[in-house]
């Protein structure tokens, strides 16, 4: 899979100054609550079929990566969540490196150490938890080698 040429970053000011300064420094900015780690997400929009990135706080586990699709308790899921479901092949920059992964989402089987080990890097998940009656996705980004 070919890396995608004409990304569109999100409109967010706050997500699109994160976005800039990660590019910018390889990822060693910006610095999120309580150290949490960063990486950037360039997924493929379902309607439009383009490409569009965001930050996002993510990390390694087990050989994969994960995210968790909280928009802050929101009754509903973050627009980069359905855009993954329908279009798994996206892109991960985590630091410098840059490669392509294939996301699932975690079963109701695996989520349970996933979320435990996210929330140990963002307290701030079980809280949206609380605030939402939705199951909060755990997205699991496997690299494609």
């Amino acid at each position: 899979m070919d890396a995608p040429t004409d990304v569109i970053d999100s409109t967010e000011p706050w997500v699109k100054n994160q976005i800039d300064q990660y590019v910018a420094t390889n990822g060693e900015k910006p610095v999120f609550r309580h150290g949490s780690p960063l990486v950037l997400l360039t997924y493929q929009g379902r309607k439009t079929g383009q490409w569009r990135r965001t930050c996002l706080i993510g990390a390694e586990y087990e050989g994969s990566y994960l995210l968790v699709a909280s928009k802050g308790g929101a009754k509903d899921n973050p627009l980069w969540y359905p855009n993954l479901v329908e279009n798994p092949g996206a892109w991960l920059q985590v630091g410098p490196d840059y490669f392509p992964v294939t996301a699932r989402t975690a079963t109701p089987e695996e989520k349970p150490p996933l979320w435990t080990f996210m929330v140990s890097l963002y307290p701030e998940y079980e809280d949206y938890q609380k605030k939402t009656d939705r199951d909060i996705p755990v997205v699991i980004l496997d690299p494609v080698h």
